[in-house]
């Protein structure tokens, strides 16, 4: 049997060890949507900076999933989520041997007015006219899954910026068990 190849030299998602595969940063991220709108953000620093995503961060120590990322939202935007659902994971490996296990929710309803902080510039967006050509080269695999009411599953591998390979699966929220929100990682 072959051994695993370095990850600098994997170039498709299956040939990394998922099943032993731990995330440098485990991450939220969480999308209020309005109507027909979404409330995104263009990133001012960290991972992503210039991109527009959607409002996140890293995981504390002690803390859930769940207030990680209502704590991420207020602190980017000032503004705080109401009854977040969870809606999957999302797990990123670069080949400079960054990961990140990326927890995603959503919202219908939240408390405050969206405002620029020094992290984030927020963006009420459509959701039939979402700047793609801006964002992370996943997003469109399965934000619209997400945005359908679809909870997702999907392992990525980037090399910087590019997107070299990607498995994503989508399934509705009555096939997730448990809550994940609660989780600790």
């Amino acid at each position: 049997m072959d051994p695993s190849p370095r990850i600098e030299d994997c170039r498709r998602v299956d040939q990394i060890a998922w099943s032993t595969w731990e995330p440098v940063d485990v991450a939220t991220l969480t999308f209020i949507v309005r109507g027909t709108e979404i409330l995104l953000i263009r990133k001012k620093r960290g991972l992503g900076a210039g991109k527009i995503s959607g409002p996140g961060g890293r995981l504390e120590v002690g803390e859930s999933l769940m207030q990680c990322a209502v704590r991420e939202i207020e602190e980017e935007l000032l503004v705080t989520p109401i009854e977040p659902k969870y809606r999957g994971e999302l797990r990123f490996q670069f080949l400079d041997l960054y990961s990140i296990h990326t927890h995603v929710f959503t919202s219908v309803d939240f408390i405050g007015e969206p405002s620029e902080t020094d992290e984030a510039i927020p963006l009420w967006t459509p959701i039939d006219a979402l700047p793609y050509n801006e964002m992370w080269e996943d997003d469109p695999l399965w934000l619209p899954r997400i945005l359908e009411g679809q909870n997702v599953s999907g392992y990525f591998l980037f090399d910087g910026d590019v997107m070299l390979d990607y498995e994503i699966e989508a399934n509705s929220p009555q096939d997730q068990e448990g809550d994940p929100g609660a989780w600790h990682e």
